[in-house]
């Protein structure tokens, strides 16, 4: 490996702090010593950088004080000492202070890096309204590009048009604002952004008001989702003066619109938040969204206009663990209201593409294949659910169970009763004489009596089952509903054209396997349903998926898809990565590896059964990802080329090629399987 595996650094990541230090009203010698307490301690917890709030080294409310000029020229020393000790320290550091320069005085960024003023970004809009008194003070500076200003014995670029950027370290680039250019209609940071910046730091002072910290968390997710970056928001806190105003030093760290860590608000000591943000997944995000550069076009290309400022960041490549909400189930939050939410609308998705779809065609029935299993039962809920809102009976529902050669009596007595339960025409084709004969014309070996049960053997029974409910939904004027998955679309678990992977509308083919289990319990949690049917849904939740095309062995084992193509937590965990957001495989093993290597860490989706609750070893990772790469890329597309309509369901849960997935049939899974080969141990 050309980079430890075990680092963050190796992977896209950059650890950040938004701080609150503790302050004194006008006195930068206290200022400046909190400050270098903290980059201290975000030295000693591998941070790459760390953002102090706004007018830090002064104190943001000490009024005229601002324009004292020993008070200035104390600031200056202390940033010149910051900037002395910055030599011995890791992290890059942004701290607030008043800058002299060009004749006026500017509320600034100090941009700090081992033992140099990378650049200085001045406040564009200054605040002057209710108890905002700041033209009072300082001169605004929007506008001002490509000066350089001589601060604390060092000549430094100066103006709002600087994005700082590591050398050593791929996309760690960041530019700054501060605290009125948040709530500015067209924020400084949205050009940085444009310009290349990742990650956006506000330094702030920001006094609170009763429902002003929602507005700030408001602005905060809002900007970083727009801009496609991690945005840094440092307020001040405590020790600033409380002579008409109060603070609460909320500080927190957002990307994509999620925030990953924040501060206790109205603390009585210094404190920060630290998260690692994965830069490279922004870069991506930008990459695969035409919006963002066309944006950047619109707007003059800023990238031209802005100064890039390059610094040596030295990296450590250290293992220093993974600071950052990580989803074992990204397809399943773990918040119980969120999956809530999410089940609700995932499952009214549905309702609403088979009810139009319906609409359209004018057609009486539907034909459905029923099998007992996750999926079919699942498609089944959703058609109830659908004819209920055309106002159509549900005995227009043709539900078809078609046993095979190793189908249970439980899956059986499970599909029946449920068809049972929710009211629709539940009728059994037993498709073992027709496979029979059609084994026996292609003299095949177990027509012959011998126990031969390969992919011919098990896709005479699949391909039967879909050619029946075919020539069923033409003898009734009926569509055929498909039931199969998105987790089996991307490992090509599904038998091709006349099989389960053909329907005339497939409701499922968005939704992942670890989905599924928590829409059907979400169903009979909510009464989408009548409470009949809930026995025999928790039944179906505790059954091993299973194909059940293969007789059982001799110690009794039934067939195991999971043995076969994989964990599904594990192969979903792997498709959302890659197809959402194109990480390389070396990089997804990393983050599975954190999230599965111990089944006593972090959340698990509510409800999740402490006996399903797995653990994963790198090795054990690195295997599944291996199969799950060569399926994806070099297998199964034909298949996906060839799929039925279906609602889109999940952001980075499509593979139509009529949307999100378009993908050559005849590729290679080869540059795949050598990254990871190169790259995890």
């Amino acid at each position: 490996m050309s980079r430890p595996f075990h680092a963050i650094h190796s992977h896209g990541f950059v650890r950040v702090a938004a701080c609150t230090p503790a302050l004194a009203v006008g006195d930068p010698g206290f200022n400046a010593a909190e400050t270098l307490a903290l980059a201290k301690q975000g030295h000693a917890e591998a941070c790459d950088l760390m953002l102090f709030p706004e007018l830090g080294l002064s104190a943001y409310a000490i009024d005229d004080l601002l324009l004292q000029d020993a008070l200035l020229e104390r600031v200056e020393a202390e940033i010149a000492s910051l900037v002395a000790a910055s030599a011995d320290l890791a992290p890059v550091l942004i701290v607030g202070a008043p800058v002299r320069a060009t004749g006026a005085l500017y509320n600034c960024a100090v941009v700090i890096a081992r033992g140099r003023i990378l650049g200085v970004t001045p406040k564009s809009f200054l605040p002057n309204y209710r108890e905002f008194y700041e033209n009072r003070w300082f001169a605004p500076g929007a506008g001002l590009g490509g000066l350089t200003v001589r601060l604390a014995g060092q000549e430094a670029p100066f103006g709002t048009d600087l994005v700082f950027e590591a050398a050593d370290l791929a996309d760690f680039s960041f530019a700054a604002e501060i605290c009125e250019d948040l709530w500015a209609p067209a924020p400084p940071s949205t050009r940085a952004a444009l310009a290349g910046a990742l990650i956006l730091c506000n330094l702030s002072a920001s006094n609170i008001v009763v429902g002003k910290a929602d507005d700030r968390e408001l602005l905060c997710a809002s900007q970083s989702m727009r801009c496609q970056a991690a945005y840094l928001y440092s307020a001040a806190g405590p020790g600033e003066s409380t002579t008409d105003l109060a603070w609460d030093g909320q500080a927190s760290i957002h990307e994509l619109g999620k925030r990953l860590a924040e501060t206790a608000r109205f603390p009585a000591h210094a404190q920060m938040a630290v998260a690692d943000i994965d830069v490279e997944r922004l870069r991506l995000e930008r990459l695969r969204t035409p919006t963002f550069n066309n944006a950047a076009v619109a707007a003059g290309r800023p990238e031209a206009s802005f100064r890039r400022i390059r610094f040596e960041h030295r990296p450590a490549f250290e293992d220093v663990g993974l600071i950052r909400p990580l989803d074992r189930f990204p397809f399943v939050p773990s918040d119980p209201a969120r999956l809530d939410q999410d089940c609700y609308e995932a499952f009214n998705i549905q309702v609403q593409g088979l009810t139009q779809r319906l609409r359209a065609t004018k057609s009486k029935h539907i034909v459905i294949g029923v099998s007992g299993g996750l999926d079919s039962t699942h498609a089944l809920l959703v058609a109830c659910k659908a004819f209920d809102a055309l106002g159509k009976p549900r005995s227009d529902i043709l539900g078809f169970t078609m046993p095979g050669f190793a189908t249970s009596e439980g899956t059986k007595s499970n599909a029946w009763a449920l068809m049972k339960a929710l009211g629709v025409t539940g009728a059994e084709i037993d498709i073992r004489p027709a496979a029979n004969q059609m084994l026996g014309d292609m003299g095949h070996p177990f027509a012959k009596g011998e126990a031969v049960y390969d992919v011919t053997f098990e896709n005479v029974q699949a391909g039967l089952r879909t050619d029946y409910l075919f020539r069923l939904a033409n003898h009734n004027r009926a569509l055929v509903v498909g039931t199969g998955d998105l987790s089996e679309l991307a490992l090509g678990w599904c038998t091709y054209g006349v099989g389960d992977q053909m329907s005339h509308y497939n409701v499922n083919a968005s939704l992942a396997k670890s989905l599924i289990q928590h829409l059907i319990r979400w169903v009979v949690k909510t009464g989408q349903l009548e409470k009949a049917a809930s026995k025999t849904l928790l039944a179906i939740l505790d059954t091993e998926i299973s194909p059940e095309l293969v007789p059982a062995d001799a110690t009794g084992a039934i067939q195991s898809t999971q043995a076969k193509v994989g964990p599904y937590e594990l192969q979903d965990f792997s498709l959302f990565h890659i197809t959402r957001y194109g990480l390389r495989p070396s990089k997804v093993a990393f983050l599975a590896w954190h999230a599965w290597r111990d089944a006593k860490a972090g959340p698990w989706p509510p409800n999740f059964p402490e006996e399903a609750r797995h653990q994963y070893d790198l090795a054990e990772i690195k295997a599944w990802l291996k199969l799950f790469l060569f399926r994806f890329f070099e297998i199964s597309q034909f298949k996906r080329s060839a799929v039925p309509n279906s609602p889109k369901v999940i952001s980075g849960g499509a593979l139509s090629p009529r949307g999100d997935w378009r993908a050559p049939s005849d590729g290679t899974a080869r540059v795949w399987l050598e990254e990871l080969e190169a790259n995890v141990p």
